[in-house]
């Protein structure tokens, strides 16, 4: 008979494999979905705007599944624990992420799963700050006025370039909506091994730029700026406005 320690040891393999397995197969798939639609990009002139930002979703849905991928398949042991927040993101990315407009509700809370695979990658001793300030009794928190996926790249590149290996290194992740209005601080002690004009470079910071002057245009702040070794990066959404001009142009 199999004892209970071995069981759950298989039983934790299984469930690893076909976690990687379904990752890379929706992959895959989606790598074949884009490229379909790229091809019809820009055909009607009264929905460029749209087809732009489909464009860009697209482009980032894979680099996030890759992202999520090598940290699962580098800290395989620990993805046991992990399984819930991966089915929340997931869920999101499959789902929601498709849609032009998500909740602030929704991509905080998918940024927190994201931010506990990530965890994975980390010491017991590293500092891992995650602070939220939610007014969640604002009208604005439970409708559709979000960009899904905004969150992401600020997030990733904390975890990309921080130091995660010498004394006194941190990230420090701050969720604030109050007054209608979604912010995102993300900071971290910055590691001699990750330049961080490597940053700049990225795929990801070049699309977040895109997406928020698409959808946002005057009606967001993003700020990123370096005190000491500490890289900061904020973001600020005024929602209230953005809708008020939603229905203007309506």
């Amino acid at each position: 008979m199999m004892d209970t320690t071995t069981f759950n040891f298989y039983l934790t393999i299984i469930l690893v494999v076909g976690s990687l397995l379904f990752l890379i197969i929706l992959w895959v798939k989606q790598r074949k979905h884009i490229e379909h639609l790229e091809k019809q990009l820009f055909t009607a002139e009264n929905k460029l705007h749209e087809q732009q930002v489909s464009e860009l979703d697209y482009k980032l849905n894979p680099h996030l599944f890759k992202n999520v991928l090598n940290t699962i398949q580098s800290h395989a042991y620990q993805t046991y624990h992990s399984l819930d927040s991966l089915s929340s993101v997931l869920d999101y990315i499959l789902y929601e992420s498709r849609k032009k407009y998500v909740t602030p509700h929704q991509e905080i809370a998918f940024a927190l799963s994201l931010i506990e695979i990530y965890r994975v990658k980390l010491s017991p001793l590293f500092e891992l700050r995650i602070k939220k300030q939610i007014q969640d009794n604002q009208p604005l928190f439970n409708q559709r006025l979000m960009v899904p996926l905004i969150s992401i790249d600020l997030i990733e590149n904390a975890f990309k370039h921080a130091d995660l290996q010498s004394p006194n290194s941190f990230i420090s992740v701050t969720f604030i909506f109050k007054e209608n209005t979604f912010s995102l601080t993300v900071a971290n002690k910055i590691s001699e091994k990750a330049p961080l004009k490597k940053e700049r470079q990225g795929v990801g910071s070049d699309l977040l730029t895109k997406r928020l002057d698409l959808l946002y245009r005057d009606n967001y702040k993003l700020d990123k700026f370096v005190e000491g070794d500490v890289y900061i990066a904020h973001l600020k959404i005024d929602l209230l406005e953005h809708k008020a001009k939603m229905l203007t142009a309506r």
